[in-house]
């Protein structure tokens, strides 16, 4: 006998962890699904740690979004009774005034009349002495910033979908769904299973199951090194170090974190390796790998040219277009919701997301708008 739920989710990363618990809370019988045991590190929801900002240099569009993910990451650690999932260390920004990055924090914080603080030059090294002024460039710090534990995350949101009465079946890849006349019928390699409405969570591997009925999507592959820093480690720690990204004139862009358990983390934003097949992307971490974060890091940092690397992994950015979300129902499938592919900047989102995903699939509405993140909208190359 097949078995039969309200919602079956596909993916139990970061959005799929977070609507399999928001509609577990809300007495919807769910059934996750993910091919790995999550948290794991096969996808994009890893790494020890994951930037969130109020600032959103992207967009003021999402400034609402992630001030609501704030509210609900906080109380996850409540519910979860897990504390330190969410921990804030404020952001430095750094770049010219004609960056994207600049521009967009300043946007954001007029936009909604959020606080900022610019550290003159003279300045910095006085009130974070790790960085050294870089001429022509302004630093920008965000007070509402700091970083979010990965996979504790992840963990706390499947722990408590299971308290809600969730069922979650991880080590089972999904072979297929088919829309059926009460909705759909997913079948994995176990088992098959039915649902009025289905969530399609699935990361990099969101093109094996929507092909051409979603929009295009580009993987790939990202470097994440963590190096070990001069000096006393305390000073990069995070009641001394902020999370910070850079963007370099040629419109490159760093970003890091204070020091964790593995070492003190950095990375490039986007201008990673095309991945053609998610299935047998390259993991093992080459010395290219390193060099190129290297490079990169070194040129705001002169000492990582020749900083020890304590570990090292790789990611999966999964990129639209214009680098928003997807957050719809698929065309003429209006019981099938694909979810929100995070083109490499939406962990912090996450908790926000499951909600508003679970009021779509419950409500039919969502108190966030999502129109900006819907399939057929216009969707140009960001500038």
């Amino acid at each position: 006998m097949t078995a039969t739920y309200d919602v079956i989710v596909i993916g139990l990363g970061a959005m799929g962890s977070a609507t399999a618990y928001h509609l577990a809370k809300r007495s919807v019988r769910v059934l996750g699904i993910d091919q790995y045991e999550p948290p794991h590190d096969m996808g994009s929801s890893h790494g020890e740690s994951r930037i969130i900002r109020q600032l959103y240099y992207e967009h003021p569009l999402y400034v609402p979004l992630v001030q609501r993910s704030f509210e609900l990451w906080r109380a996850l650690e409540r519910d979860a009774g897990m504390s330190d999932l969410l921990r804030m260390t404020g952001g430095l920004m750094i770049g010219s005034e004609s960056s994207g990055l600049i521009k967009g924090v300043r946007r954001s914080a007029r936009e909604h009349r959020l606080p900022l603080e610019d550290i003159p030059g003279h300045l910095l090294q006085e009130r974070f002495p790790q960085f050294i002024p870089m001429a022509g460039f302004s630093a920008v710090l965000d007070p509402e910033a700091g970083y979010l534990d990965p996979e504790r995350c992840i963990t706390a949101h499947l722990t408590l979908a299971r308290t809600h009465g969730a069922e979650l079946r991880t080590g089972e890849r999904v072979l297929n769904w088919t829309p059926t006349a009460n909705g759909v019928r997913v079948r994995t390699g176990i088992g098959t299973y039915e649902a009025a409405r289905l969530v399609i969570a699935a990361g990099p591997w969101v093109n094996e199951l929507v092909g051409a009925m979603g929009p295009a999507f580009n993987v790939e592959r990202q470097t994440l090194v963590w190096f070990d820093p001069p000096g006393d480690r305390a000073m990069w720690g995070p009641n001394r170090f902020p999370i910070f990204m850079c963007e370099f004139d040629d419109g490159q862009m760093v970003y890091g974190f204070p020091m964790g358990k593995r070492g003190w983390k950095v990375a490039v934003h986007y201008e990673g390796e095309p991945v053609r097949d998610v299935r047998n992307v390259r993991r093992t971490i080459e010395p290219r790998d390193v060099a190129r974060v290297r490079n990169a890091v070194a040129r705001l940092f002169g000492w990582a040219a020749d900083a020890p690397v304590l570990d090292s992994a790789c990611c999966m950015y999964t990129d639209t277009l214009d680098l928003r979300f997807v957050i719809d129902f698929l065309p003429g499938l209006p019981q099938v919701l694909l979810s929100s592919p995070c083109s490499g900047h939406g962990f912090k989102f996450a908790s926000a997301i499951g909600e508003l995903q679970a009021q779509l699939l419950v409500d039919g509405k969502s108190t966030f708008d999502v129109a900006p993140f819907r399939i057929d909208r216009e969707a140009t190359a960001p500038a």
